[in-house]
């Protein structure tokens, strides 16, 4: 009798529900963020609404707090997967000065936490990728026991951060793990009108490294050639691309109209038959993991905790108007 997915690749019981519960949070933080914007408590935030499944498989593989990880701005789920709490992402939401990305300088969800080895990010795409294969470097040369991992969306494989990143990490066998999270649009560019190639992972061949494509709605999927990338980068035999085929349920960000390039029977379908969350609550019930009960439960707590959150940070006070350049220029006294 084969054993069941999660049990062939030693996850435990407990283990499928503390993704299930991570990937439920990060849609509750997400869909609360939503809604403030529509209160117009915040002025702008992305979710990554049908990417959990991508995001928290991607992490379950790395060692939280010890690799480097370069999330990009719709990884909600990552972030809470590596350590942060519901409150320091509402705080983000809504710029507050503790903050930890950027003490509410930055967009939401650009992610920062230097306790949780999360460099800060920034809005141009793509330059984490470079970015990735520099620290990759350091590791190397410092011979920690360290993988670096940087996600990053379709649109980012047309910029030459891509390809300078992962040439350059591919020449000197860097334990950089590239992760593509393709949901099938750069903002509104249809994939196909991006690349000649239908499938970021087949690039990898012109760099000498293994590419695996893989389906982003299935958790398991994800952790298992997540699982063989870290476990490869950690041999010193270099970096790998994983591309991971998702789909964003939400518009691009709040200021986008997704009506205009995406067919709402597109969408509808995809909310069907590709979300992540469905995908892994049915299959916790189909082998009872958790009764319906018990992750109605968890769902609830995970609401009310994504809204006292919010409750919190929006309570918390903002940056100091004299505090404004802090970061940008050196200060008097500083070393």
């Amino acid at each position: 009798m084969n054993a069941l997915p999660h049990i062939a690749l030693e996850l435990s019981d407990g283990d499928v529900l503390a993704m299930y519960r991570t990937m439920v949070l990060a849609r509750a933080l997400d869909e609360r963020a939503n809604i403030l914007y529509r209160q117009g408590k915040i002025a702008f935030t992305v979710t990554g609404i049908g990417h959990e499944g991508a995001q928290v498989g991607a992490v379950w593989a790395l060692r939280a707090g010890h690799d480097v990880a370069m999330p990009y701005y719709r990884d909600t789920a990552v972030v809470l997967a590596l350590g942060m709490t519901p409150e320091e992402i509402m705080l983000g939401e809504f710029a507050r000065a503790a903050d930890p990305s950027s003490g509410g300088r930055q967009m939401p969800k650009h992610w920062g936490h230097k306790a949780l080895n999360i460099p800060s990010g920034s809005s141009p795409v793509g330059t984490q990728i470079p970015h990735a294969a520099g620290l990759g470097l350091a590791v190397k040369l410092k011979g920690e026991d360290k993988v670096v991992w940087v996600s990053f969306g379709d649109g980012a494989v047309s910029r030459g951060d891509f390809h300078e990143g992962i040439n350059f990490a591919a020449i000197h066998k860097l334990p950089v793990i590239f992760y593509c999270q393709n949901n099938r649009y750069a903002i509104s560019v249809p994939f196909a009108k991006q690349s000649p190639v239908p499938n970021v992972a087949t690039r990898a061949l012109a760099y000498g490294i293994p590419g695996v494509t893989v389906d982003g709605a299935d958790v398991f999927a994800v952790y298992g050639a997540m699982r063989e990338a870290v476990e490869r980068a950690r041999r010193g035999e270099g970096p790998t691309l994983i591309e991971a085929l998702t789909y964003r349920m939400d518009p691009h960000t709040t200021n986008d109209d997704d009506r205009k390039y995406r067919p709402r029977e597109e969408v509808e379908r995809a909310r069907r038959e590709q979300d992540p969350v469905r995908r892994l609550r049915e299959y916790v019930l189909s082998h009872g993991l958790a009764s319906s009960e018990e992750l109605e439960q968890l769902e609830e707590r995970a609401r009310q905790e994504a809204l006292e959150a919010a409750r919190k940070a929006e309570a918390a006070p903002p940056p100091e108007g004299p505090t404004a350049l802090r970061h940008v220029y050196a200060e008097e006294g500083s070393a």
